[in-house]
Order: C-alpha cells, then structure tokens, then sequence
C-alpha cells in the first residue's frame, strides 16, 4: 500500500463528465489498496473569469480581495470531486487549502508557503478517506486567503507530497508526459520515459509548460518522486521526473529541446567600462521586480562597451522606461532593442560528459542560415537567442541533428 498525491489541472476536471472520469481513476487507484490525497485546480476558464469580474469592479483589483475571489474557483471543483466519489460508493472529504492549514506568508496573488499541518489529512486517510484538498491557496498568519500565483495547484500536491512523505506525487495534465520537444512543431518528438530534476528544472525555466519551475524546484528541494501523466489516457507509465542520474550519465547526451517565445532584448550602447557599471544598469531593472535572463558584454574597446541582456517581453516597455535615466546617468551611447526574438536550448545532463555539444549545435545552425545574436551555457544547457522567424526551424533542425528523433 502507499500514499499517492495526485494533482488534475484546470482541463482535468473542465466540465461535470471530466471530473466523474477523475473520480473513476480515484477510484481504481483506491481499489489498489493505496491511500489517496487529490490536489484539483478550477474548472477550466474560471478563474480567468473571476479575474475579468474583478477587473469589471475595480482597473486594479485589491489583491486582498482579487485572491478571496479567484479562490471560490478550486473550491467548486474540491466539492464537486468529492460528491462524485460518494456517488462512487468512495468515503471523501474535501478541504479548502485554509482548512488543511497551509500556511503561507502574506504576499497576496504570489504567496510562498511556510509550512502545511497535515494532521487532519492523515486522520481521514486513516479512516479510509479519499481525501480532496483545493489547489492554488492556502491562509496566512492572520487567517487571510491567499493564492500561490501560477502554476500553485502543481506546488500544493508537491508540498503536500512532501509534507506527507509520500511515495508519488502524480502531476496529470492534458499531456501524457514530458516529450523532447513539442510535439506540435516536431511531431517526430519522443516521450521520455524519465528526466532528471536537474533536466526538468533546465525545462521548466526554459518555457517548457508540462511543469511549473516552482513545483519542480520544491521537488528538487524535499526530493519528492514526480510522474506527469495524461489524465485522458487510462494506461500509460508518463515521465518519471528522478534523482537518479548515473545511468543516464553515459547514455544520450541530450534529452530536450526547450523554446521560448516570450523574450526581448535590450542593448546599451558605449557603455564606459568600469567597476559597478552592470549594477548601475540592472539595479534599478531588479528593484522593478523585472527578471533579467541572458547578459552578455562585449570585449571592451576604448574603455567603452556594449550591454545586451533580456528580459520578458511583457516588461520590454517598462524596462526602456526605467533605463532612460540610467543611460543618461552613465553617459551610454543610447539604448536599442526588439522583441522580436526567441530563446532555444539545448538540454541533457550527458554534456558533463560528452564533448563538442555546443559545436554541434552551432554547426547545425549555420547550416539551416541562422544567425545567433546571444549565447548562454550552463553545465547542462546551452541557450541561443535567434530572431523569432526562425524558431520553428532551429527547434526541428536541433532536434534531428541530436538523434532525439530516433527511437531511445
């Protein structure tokens, strides 16, 4: 017998027939012998349309209240699930993530969970319970709702999974696993039979949306055992997301290619090169809360240099803004940019030991005409920003040129 979390998304539960599939694989699970905590996002569209109502009310909703609102979402779901359990003939019980006691700090819309108390989910599952715990949410100190931000039903079933010390923690999604790239620009791409946290980390912050970085980076973190499977598919093993790398180590070198659309390059020109200077520039982009991803800077020349970085496309505006007065500030040159750019990456943990990983995948560039405007490595990825235009065919070329198109 063992405690498996599992957690359905919003497409999981989107309609009265979905949700009574959920509870019929609940079911079969419980039939096994094993005990069951089940984290559900809201239906489908509903918290997008609590959030429009909020914005109907008030341009800039209160994120007190935004977050009592956008709230009543998952706990629509948490009961409906439950009730179809009961019709199941399965003992249920459904908690709001308040009524658990997951404690959060105060930081409304983006809260970060402090601790959980999960005393009153292991009474119930020792009374044999299916219990159903709301996803996204949880209260803080002063009895307050609040919600975890994007991607919180996946880190509530990792922190409960952690809580709990369970066996799994099971992420189902409209997806049947984690694939070497997506199946929509390569349909030749493969699905994994198993990543390393290290790989799914590189993933998740790299644009790939099977998993959010913040679930993944709790698993890492309590090294909870993570399997993303298809909530549409009754068979199927999904991806196992391990610890366990040694075998893998000497086996194929990549294990993905990640994109991501959303990105915009800014560039400082003559910039003077001196102690500071880079703090200067991204200081006051960091206090913004603005998150800075690429930095490159050019060899100097005459003690001036150039600065290019990236940010979201979402904050490229805003952060042309906030550096107007930095570049005068500095005596720059000026500042150019576009967002009319894209990242792709590389990523497999074999390249601590496989050699001529970066050559390759510049070669295979210049071959399909693509220029690279940035580069970045880390021990286990490379990231090349290229104009947008050409993502689609760096992704498909990448992913021939690696062999990630033939069967593992």
């Amino acid at each position: 017998m063992a405690l498996i979390v599992q957690k359905y998304g919003g497409t999981s539960v989107g309609s009265p027939e979905r949700i009574k599939n959920v509870a019929r694989r609940v079911a079969r699970w419980k039939a096994l012998g094993h005990q069951l905590v089940v984290v559900v996002s809201a239906m489908s569209g509903e918290t997008n349309r609590l959030i429009a109502l909020a914005h109907e009310i008030q341009p800039h909703p209160d994120p007190r209240e935004l977050d009592v609102a956008v709230s009543t979402g998952e706990q629509v779901t948490i009961a409906l699930l439950s009730m179809a359990l009961m019709e199941a003939g399965i003992q249920a019980r459904s908690y709001t993530g308040g009524q658990v006691k997951i404690l959060t700090d105060s930081a409304y819309t983006k809260a970060r969970i402090v601790s959980i108390d999960e005393a009153l989910i292991r009474q119930d599952l020792a009374a044999g319970r299916v219990v159903v715990v709301a996803g996204f949410q949880g209260m803080d100190g002063m009895g307050n709702i609040t919600t975890l931000g994007r991607g919180g039903s996946d880190t509530t079933g990792v922190a409960l999974a952690a809580a709990l010390k369970a066996d799994e923690c099971q992420i189902y999604t409209d997806v049947d696993g984690v694939y070497t790239t997506d199946p929509r620009i390569v349909p030749e791409a493969r699905k994994l039979k198993s990543v390393t946290f290290e790989e799914m980390l590189e993933m998740a912050s790299l644009g790939s949306k099977v998993l959010q970085i913040r679930a993944v980076e709790f698993a890492g973190k309590y090294r909870v055992k993570l399997r993303v499977l298809s909530s549409f598919e009754e068979e199927g093993e999904g991806t196992l997301i391990t610890f366990e790398e040694d075998q893998k180590m000497e086996q194929a070198s990549i294990s993905g290619i990640a994109f991501n659309r959303d990105e915009a390059k800014i560039t400082i020109l003559g910039v003077p090169d001196r102690p500071g200077i880079a703090y200067q520039i991204l200081g006051p982009v960091g206090d913004a809360n603005i998150d800075v991803d690429m930095i490159v800077q050019n060899v100097s020349h005459d003690g001036m240099t150039d600065f290019s970085f990236t940010v979201h496309r979402h904050d490229y505006q805003k952060t042309l803004k906030i550096l107007e007065p930095v570049v005068k500030h500095i005596k720059a040159r000026g500042v150019e940019g576009g967002d009319k750019i894209a990242k792709v990456s590389v990523v497999g943990v074999g390249m601590r030991s496989h050699a001529g990983i970066a050559s390759a995948a510049f070669r295979t560039l210049a071959e399909e005409g693509i220029n690279i405007e940035m580069i970045s490595t880390s021990e286990i990825k490379i990231s090349i920003v290229i104009n947008e235009k050409q993502m689609e065919l760096a992704v498909r070329a990448l992913h021939k040129a690696f062999g990630l198109d033939q069967p593992a």
